[in-house]
């Protein structure tokens, strides 16, 4: 599965950088391609292209905040979660989609 995503959360600092790494993680050991944009204080980094975002089979945001730029997704199976939900439970949350996405 292919899957993009935008971590970000209210300080732009700590829990959006965590939850990253944590999709990557457990989307990577589960086998899936991931790549995971993050919008904090200091910015947007990893930004989604536009091919990615295409191929992807779906996208994730984990959020405590509204991300910018949510109109790219539209007609993607998206789903959304805060960056606590990543940070406890990366696989369950992978484990949860692949159940709903590879319908």
């Amino acid at each position: 599965m292919k899957i993009v995503g935008v971590a970000a959360c209210a300080a732009g600092i700590a829990h959006t950088y965590i939850a990253k790494e944590k999709l990557v993680s457990a989307a990577e050991s589960l086998g899936h391609e991931v790549h995971i944009e993050t919008q904090g204080i200091i910015g947007v980094k990893d930004k989604l292209q536009e091919k990615d975002i295409k191929e992807a089979d779906v996208v994730i945001i984990a959020a405590d905040i509204k991300i910018n730029d949510m109109e790219r997704f539209k007609g993607k199976k998206t789903v959304e979660v805060s960056t606590d939900t990543v940070i406890k439970s990366p696989k369950k949350l992978i484990k949860k989609i692949e159940s709903v996405v590879t319908k």
